[in-house]
């Protein structure tokens, strides 16, 4: 099994994030990811070389050397075939000034500002949201989850969204998952005190006891409209859902022992 992609660490997301040229009309946009997008901006526009480059997104030089070269290639048929480009996904995490001592002078400014202002770098940034996922609804155990909708916002809106399958992981298995796809925040219904756990060592932000449709949901937590229940938690691990012919949905997991 091919081990997972490094998360990058980037110093902010961009002010703009579609460029469109005139006469585009309704073009299928092309996708410069916020990795690729770092990395133009630390080596074409910052002047830092590919390892210093490496050394402020974690990742390794040859890592470097494969994001920019994908990176021009995709600025380049924007320009040659008259293409949009839209800034949005990756692989990444936003350091917003929270890793100042290891991060670009970008960082550390922005770090010190907001030391000054007393503001929360966090709210500035784009937010990575999982929801347990099921034929458009919030499925109600994690740890049998078969895939999350991840989505990507900023600004209160939804910027980006995804289906991804968790290929076989299961239970504790899965808050690496999460982590390795940037994931900041979680929205789910049943889920045990064991993976709760490991979801706070990874720092997402857990949203449990949450049923009903997958993207209301998220656009009610980006409204603060969200209900949930801050005590999830789901006691039955004892047995396997569906033994004895029951299921997770049977029995009301969401609504009794599960929370």
């Amino acid at each position: 099994m091919p081990r997972p992609p490094r998360c990058r660490r980037i110093c902010g997301a961009p002010q703009v994030e579609t460029f469109c040229p005139d006469g585009c009309g309704d073009s299928e946009p092309i996708r410069l990811t916020l990795d690729e997008y770092e990395v133009i901006r630390l080596v074409d526009l910052e002047q830092q070389t590919h390892e210093r480059c490496a050394a402020q997104m974690d990742i390794s030089r040859s890592t470097v050397q494969e994001i920019y070269e994908s990176a021009r290639r995709k600025i380049a048929a924007c320009l040659v075939h008259g293409k949009p480009l839209h800034i949005t996904g990756g692989n990444y995490r936003i350091c917003g000034g929270q890793e100042a001592a290891h991060c670009g002078r970008c960082c550390r400014m922005q770090r010190g500002t907001t030391e000054k202002s007393g503001k929360n770098c966090k709210g500035d940034s784009i937010m990575k949201i999982a929801v347990t996922y099921e034929n458009g609804q919030i499925f109600q155990h994690f740890g049998h989850t078969e895939q999350f909708k991840l989505y990507e916002a900023g600004d209160g809106k939804i910027t980006h969204a995804e289906v991804v399958d968790t290929n076989g992981s299961g239970h504790g298995a899965l808050a690496g998952f999460l982590m390795q796809h940037g994931v900041d925040t979680l929205i789910c219904g049943g889920i045990g005190g064991g993976a709760q756990a490991a979801l706070a060592e990874a720092g997402i932000k857990l949203y449990g006891g949450v049923s009903g449709d997958a993207d209301a949901a998220v656009s009610a937590l980006l409204s603060g409209n969200l209900g949930y229940d801050p005590n999830v938690h789901c006691d039955h691990h004892d047995h396997e859902h569906g033994e004895d012919g029951h299921t997770c949905g049977d029995h009301g997991c969401g609504n009794h022992s599960c929370h």
